[in-house]
């Protein structure tokens, strides 16, 4: 029961954040977005550090002095994941103006969805091979932590929720409609957590290498589309800001929780 909470807690997110195309008349204004963004950042980069990679390098001491290893192999390949996804999967950046990918005949709508579902991929991952962690290193993975970047992948989750709710909203779509493109957008977590512990369950010994290609595909998106779009035209300050203190929230989410 625990494990499904934890799975479904960042689609919660998602879904409130969505919700706010109920309560807000417009647009959320570019400042703000643009310190949301930061914030989903700093915290996905700190929960790279300390919910996966570090628990990745404990994983393998045995390996002692290489036990570096298995994370940064991990890390690599989540790399190279989302590089291909980004290559091969049509889409806008969260701006909707910037095409990604083959060109394609979609509507702009399908590709601002499609740019959700990338982002939302690695966060997925994330928590679901978190998740497994506990019953085959549960020494090494409380279920504290566990819940602990479940809550941070949430809280990020909220502001991207309305930050794809509200613009479709804008073009015209009823408020129902549009609430339900962000809550589709997070459906993408629960699966692929899901699918992540059933692969992770099955060879176990790599969970390690789960980890770090979690670590690696969230970092990914960090730099290629959420950092670029929140400092876009070098107003970085507020992107700054953000970054800082969703990754203070979810540091210490980890370690109080954890």
């Amino acid at each position: 029961m625990k494990l499904i909470i934890g799975i479904l807690i960042p689609f919660v997110g998602t879904t409130l954040g969505a919700a706010c195309v109920f309560f807000i008349k417009n647009e959320i204004k570019d400042w703000i977005q643009r310190a949301l963004l930061g914030f989903a950042s700093g915290v996905m980069v700190a929960a790279s550090v300390w919910s996966l990679l570090i628990p990745s390098i404990e994983m393998s001491n045995k390996m002692g002095r290489f036990s570096f290893v298995p994370a940064v192999l991990g890390f690599f390949l989540g790399i190279f994941f989302l590089f291909i996804l980004d290559k091969i999967v049509p889409h806008f950046h969260l701006d909707g103006k910037v095409l990604e990918g083959p060109k394609t005949h979609l509507s702009n709508t399908a590709m601002l969805m499609l740019a959700v579902t990338l982002h939302n991929i690695p966060e997925g991952m994330a928590v679901g091979v978190v998740f497994a962690g506990i019953t085959s290193q549960g020494d090494m993975i409380s279920m504290a932590s566990a819940f602990a970047l479940a809550i941070g992948i949430a809280i990020q989750n909220f502001p991207e929720g309305a930050i794809i709710s509200l613009p479709f909203k804008s073009e015209g779509n009823s408020k129902k409609k549009s609430f339900l493109y962000g809550v589709v957008s997070g459906v993408v977590e629960p699966v692929f957590a899901g699918l992540t512990i059933a692969a992770s369950g099955i060879i176990s010994i790599a969970l390690p290498y789960f980890l770090s290609f979690a670590a690696g595909a969230m970092i990914f998106v960090v730099v290629e589309e959420l950092l670029p779009e929140a400092s876009a035209d070098n107003k970085t300050d507020i992107c700054t800001l953000g970054f800082a203190f969703g990754f203070a929230v979810m540091m210490v989410l980890d370690v109080s929780l954890g």
